[in-house]
């Protein structure tokens, strides 16, 4: 198998962090994330891993072409914020977890406002309010979409479960390693051994 082509973890690792685990429902948008063959017993819409980790590393090269202290990642949602906030001090990006202050992004009287070149946030209904003040200012948007997720405002998806603790924390670990491999920063060993996936996960 080309290596290119590996998986970026074995699958069932995906499966072992919930990433696949969606929402009982689902957009017509997200739809083709889905993974239509398999159904979950309990209704739940299953997100299809495949092309989860090919957005992580679609999603990688295209963060990579910024600055990174341009790039803004957002996470209102309680188990984003421990990652959101690791992601960005790795690859050393601007972060805003918790509230979001109205004006942030589109207020420049105010203390907090920021410029940034992109945003990253972690669920594009929770994180409604900068999503909205990107799109104001036309910065790209890129979002972790789960099967309930509307894509009208986000230009490149991430498809994964976004309200689980080990997925949030996989997720962003393995974005922070792509893009670092791809700066040349750090070889994928060196990373694993000082990351543990586990240290990402939020302790709320």
């Amino acid at each position: 198998m080309d290596e290119s082509l590996a998986p970026l973890v074995p699958l069932d690792v995906y499966e072992q962090h919930a990433v696949h685990i969606g929402t009982n429902q689902k957009s017509a948008d997200m739809k083709q994330f889905l993974d239509t063959i398999r159904q979950d017993g309990g209704g739940l819409h299953l997100i299809d891993v495949h092309q989860t980790d090919a957005r992580i590393r679609m999603v990688a090269k295209f963060l990579s072409r910024y600055e990174s202290e341009r790039i803004l990642v957002v996470s209102a949602r309680q188990y984003g914020q421990r990652p959101a906030r690791k992601f960005a001090e790795s690859i050393g990006a601007m972060r805003i977890v918790g509230r979001f202050i109205p004006g942030t992004l589109t207020n420049p009287r105010l203390r907090t406002y920021i410029e940034p070149d992109v945003i990253l946030v972690t669920d594009p209904a929770a994180d409604s309010q900068a999503l909205s003040e990107a799109v104001k200012t036309g910065l790209p948007v890129v979002g972790i979409c789960d099967a309930n997720n509307r894509l009208r405002n986000v230009d490149l998806a991430l498809p994964a479960n976004n309200k689980g603790r080990r997925s949030l924390a996989l997720v962003y670990w393995l974005l922070a390693r792509e893009m670092l491999k791809i700066r040349g920063a750090v070889s994928e060993a060196d990373w694993e051994r000082a990351q543990n996936v586990d240290d990402w996960e939020s302790t709320f």
